[in-house]
């Protein structure tokens, strides 16, 4: 029990974050045309901030079964190298359908709190999982809700945080490594041509962003790789 309350502890500033992020989800979603349940049904089910942002406008359009599952699986097969690198972690309790647990809940910010103890219990893990999940479910909700009520004003703001988020994740990354810069700008450059160039412009938004992902990785992992620690 003790290791639950210290998880939750560890989890309460990741769920607060995610208030404002869920927030702007859900009120885009009922831009969408989505109802506030369905909302709240994406979030309670996927718990990925940027798949959940790509996914719901493709989801508008019947029959782009494939974009989605391109955009999703390169957005979201990080979170499948997390779990394995937290699982060298686990103690023996930890496993079976603990496991498939630990992958549902894993986020980035859940993982870098995760990575950084000596050993991970399944009740730590749980303590922390649970107030980010509850804070990503609420704040959908809020979202979806009050997205009729707000002022116009008040939901440009909010329509921002999502952008918010990314910035301060990436921003402080470009500062310690120079690479990250050029990947970066590689990324915008080509997320600015399929938004602008009159042929490319058309190209649906789920494969614009699998491409600009892949592209701008790929670019950084020939031009700038990452040399082997050699064991002395």
């Amino acid at each position: 029990m003790n290791e639950y309350i210290r998880g939750l502890k560890a989890g309460i500033p990741i769920g607060l974050g995610y208030l404002s992020v869920s927030f702007t989800f859900g009120i885009i979603a009922g831009t969408y045309g989505f109802f506030w349940w369905q909302a709240v049904l994406i979030s309670m089910l996927t718990v990925t901030s940027a798949g959940q942002f790509a996914g719901i406008e493709t989801m508008t359009v019947p029959g782009r079964y494939l974009e989605m599952i391109i955009s999703q699986l390169t957005i979201n097969v990080r979170y499948s190298f997390m779990s394995i690198s937290l699982g060298q972690k686990l103690n023996d309790k930890f496993r079976g359908i603990f496991r498939w647990l630990l992958g549902f809940f894993m986020t980035d910010e859940i993982f870098a709190v995760a990575v950084s103890e000596d050993e991970v219990g399944r009740a730590f893990f749980a303590g922390l999982a649970t107030i980010p999940w509850i804070g990503w479910t609420s704040g959908t909700m809020a979202g979806a809700l009050l997205g009729n009520v707000l002022p116009e004003r008040v939901l440009s703001a909010m329509g921002l945080a999502i952008y918010g988020m990314f910035v301060a994740i990436v921003v402080p990354e470009m500062k310690k490594c120079k690479p990250v810069v050029w990947v970066v700008f590689v990324a915008i450059a080509l997320s600015s041509a399929f938004r602008y160039v009159p042929i490319i412009k058309n190209v649906p938004s789920g494969f614009a962003i699998s491409i600009c992902a892949i592209v701008a990785a790929l670019f950084g992992a020939y031009f700038f790789p990452v040399e082997d620690v050699k064991d002395e």
